[in-house]
């Protein structure tokens, strides 16, 4: 008698739960057919959870263990490629994290839920018709002339809109779309105050479908600029080294034109019918490259970053997933977690900012690290563009590990900067600085503005003061969560946390002596906006920080104004550092060099050396040398000096005979541990166990544990070590006696609460 043997399926799935390996599951018949590696399925987890995984292995072994059965398979296609899948393994791996970290990163919310996904809407406030007149316009503001705040409140959504450029029934400008959360963040009023514009039926307010895939139209490879001489010979070199490297770093002085060369080599790629991959490290910059490209590339462009909505992502990805993808994606970190199927080139601009490198939560990876990982497993290549290499970079290209080209002149014959240092300190002792501005500032400013020239002002800190200080006693507050002070926020009447965003009153006495005297110490970007408005009322000021671009939108609009020369002083953390092209900006200010030299950490000169460096890049224009002032209160240190001298050779000479010395990167690879636990004893102890457990594996490698410089955030305390270890040693087992250091503590009853994670190259 003849009998069918029936073959049960199981599948193995990756879930988007902090627990490592895979979990198994039975397929029932029915689905069998659609069980395949790369497809989402709904399956029980624990008592009553679903989730949402992805088929990693489809198999005939029957576990050892009861399982259940997959409740239903989601997709008709893989959603995922195999390239993807390899590459978060191996982010997984190297990075230290769970694999379901490295999902729960990668795929957008609407592809990790049971439910479809919905397109997002957005508040916006429009101008109510009858008032589209000039006649009708101040009408409406003879009403507002008792409200203040509403006052001021509609006269910023009118310069917002262009409604203010109205002249009989017609604008000059075109109208421009104003969200409801855009106008409360630049007007600095309550929701109250506009609900009172909009029931006086001033402004009307309508919902926006936010998350729309790029319709940027036909392409135009003609609107491609041709090189000029030092460009192609750059563009040559570029091609000539991808013959015999896989990475090259293109090392072009500010403002030389290396994005021209990108454009180039992108096109080279779409003949080839590959796809390019575009990382920008901040999301402000994808608004300029974003024009320049769509100007060329037309609808062969998607964008793709976390200011999208969760609508808006999940269509991309499905896009990339189909018959007809992107060419080319430009995006911010998180795109290279997107799926390629042909992807030929991966440009990485600005690949010195710290911005690629994820923070929390987990994984904690580095875009740059990912990028090249997922080059090499596609068979493609990598440029990596920076007037101000990463010093692990500069070192890998100057060994020969990396290709090596260079650009020295900037576009179009425009100079490279004037920079003179301000000692700061001199003049403070002679009370002749005016806040935080030397004289020679003011006078470049005013001498600026007078000829209808911009100016960028450099501040790394935001809030109106870094801190509140009593004058009587020195108290300042403090976070109750997190071992840092307080900062100043004088526009919304608070003091906020930048760690864990909670915000307080401010205090009106000192409550350890009762002292009124209650004074802001130090400078934030919103007291340096204050003071330039005091200073200099006549012109048109902007600040771009976390405060101000936290919006859709507010990006755009700063730079598109800024750009378009509705604003004639720009003042800003970093973020105005990261490689925004302006060609009317002659004056550039440095507020204070020092606060970025005085940090405790070994790559503190570094990103000091980068940031200046990169922010004196933004001044100059054509035909007219920039003016960099560089005020600082240690003018006789060398990195102040290379800085002045554009000497990028001689500060990476010095750095990498130190780092050497110390045994830092690039010639050791670093991993910090970190403990995290409410009760500071408990972690203490925990921390301890660990290092000694470390410490008999790796010797002196183990450094600590101890107090970070933030030893306490959001009410966990903190310790940390640093396992410091030299290249070549056997990653896979480094991973395997620090994972067992962790297990080891977390079986510990007493330190069974306690949160153990790795960083692993931190920045």
């Amino acid at each position: 008698m003849n009998c069918v043997l029936c073959i049960m399926n199981y599948v193995d799935v990756l879930l988007p739960v902090p627990l490592d390996g895979l979990f198994t599951y039975s397929v029932p018949s029915e689905m069998e057919a659609s069980a395949e590696r790369g497809r989402r399925v709904l399956v029980p987890f624990g008592r009553n959870k679903t989730h949402v995984g992805i088929i990693m292995r489809v198999h005939a072994d029957k576990p050892k263990f009861a399982v259940k059965p997959v409740k239903l398979i989601m997709d008709d296609a893989p959603i995922v490629t195999d390239l993807q899948l390899d590459l978060w393994r191996w982010l997984s791996d190297y990075y230290m994290c769970a694999p379901g970290d490295v999902l729960s990163a990668a795929l957008p919310g609407g592809l990790k839920s049971a439910d479809s996904y919905r397109p997002k809407t957005e508040t916006c406030l429009a101008l109510a018709k009858e008032y589209a007149s000039e006649r009708a316009m101040h009408v409406a503001l003879d009403t507002l002339r008792r409200a203040e705040k509403q006052y001021k409140a509609f006269a910023c959504f009118l310069a917002m809109s262009r409604w203010e450029t109205i002249e009989g029934t017609a604008t000059r400008q075109q109208v421009v779309e104003v969200t409801r959360d855009e106008l409360l963040n630049t007007a600095h009023c309550t929701a109250a105050t506009l609900k009172n514009l909009v029931d006086r039926r001033l402004l009307v307010p309508y919902e926006r479908e936010v998350g729309r895939l790029n319709h940027g139209g036909e392409p135009h490879l003609d609107n491609i600029k041709p090189l000029n001489p030092a460009q192609q010979e750059a563009y040559n070199q570029v091609v000539f080294s991808f013959l015999k490297k896989n990475v090259v770093l293109l090392h072009g002085v500010t403002s030389s034109g290396k994005t021209e060369i990108y454009i180039h080599l992108i096109r080279q790629a779409l003949e080839r019918r590959q796809q390019v991959l575009y990382l920008l490290p901040e999301i402000a910059l994808t608004v300029q490259i974003r024009q320049r490209l769509q100007r060329v590339f037309g609808d062969r462009l998607g964008i793709y970053h976390s200011k999208y909505s969760d609508a808006e992502r999940v269509e991309i990805w499905k896009k990339q997933m189909s018959q007809n993808p992107y060419d080319v994606i430009l995006g911010a970190r998180s795109a290279v977690l997107l799926p390629f199927t042909r992807l030929g080139l991966v440009i990485i601009d600005e690949e010195h900012e710290t911005s690629f490198k994820q923070q929390d939560p987990a994984p904690r990876y580095h875009a740059r690290s990912a990028a090249i990982m997922l080059a090499a497993k596609a068979g493609a290549k990598v440029l990596l563009g920076s007037a101000t290499p990463c010093a692990e970079t500069w070192h890998n290209a100057r060994t020969g590990k990396y290709g090596y080209v260079r650009l020295d002149k900037r576009y179009g014959d425009m100079q490279m900067p004037e920079i003179t240092v301000v000692d700061t300190k001199d003049l403070q002792h002679r009370k002749m600085m005016n806040g935080p501005f030397s004289p020679l500032l003011l006078s470049s400013i005013r001498r600026a503005l007078d000829n209808k020239e911009q100016v960028i002002l450099f501040q790394n800190r935001r809030g109106f003061a870094p801190m509140i200080e009593c004058r009587e006693c020195g108290w300042t507050p403090r976070c109750e969560a997190c071992d840092v002070s307080l900062t100043y926020h004088k526009a919304l009447g608070q003091l906020t946390c930048h760690y864990c965003g909670r915000t307080y009153a401010v205090p009106d006495v000192c409550p350890c002596c009762g002292s009124r005297d209650l004074r802001g110490r130090g400078y934030g970007t919103e007291k340096v906006e204050d003071k330039v408005m005091e200073l200099f009322p006549d012109a048109r000021v902007a600040r771009m920080d976390l405060d101000t671009t936290r919006t859709r939108n507010a990006y755009e609009r700063l730079i598109s104004d800024f750009s378009a020369h509705r604003t004639d002083i720009l003042i800003g953390t970093q973020m105005v550092s990261k490689g925004l092209d302006f060609d009317k900006v002659s004056v550039v200010g440095i507020l204070n060099a020092d606060s970025m030299l005085n940090y405790p950490d070994f790559r503190a000169y570094e990103h000091a050396f980068t940031m200046m460096a990169q922010v004196a890049g933004r001044a100059g224009r054509k035909g007219k040398r920039g003016l960099v002032l560089l005020q600082t209160k240690s003018p006789e240190l060398s990195v102040i000096g290379q800085v002045v001298r554009g000497d990028t050779d001689g500060f990476y000479s010095e750095l990498m005979e130190e780092r050497q010395l110390f045994r830092y990167p690039p010639f050791y690879h670093i991993i910090n541990v970190y403990l995290r636990h409410k009760d500071e004893p408990t972690v203490t102890a925990a921390a301890e166990a660990m290092g000694t457990l470390l410490r008999r594996w790796f010797g002196d490698r183990v450094l600590g544990p101890d107090k970070p410089s933030v030893a306490k955030v959001k009410a966990m305390n903190i310790r940390k070590m640093v396992v410091k270890l030299e290249n070549g040693l056997d990653r896979a087992k480094v991973r395997l006696y620090l994972n067992r250091g962790k297990d080891a503590v977390l079986q510990d009853s007493r330190y069974k609460s306690v949160t153990v994670y790795f960083d692993v190259d931190p920045l």
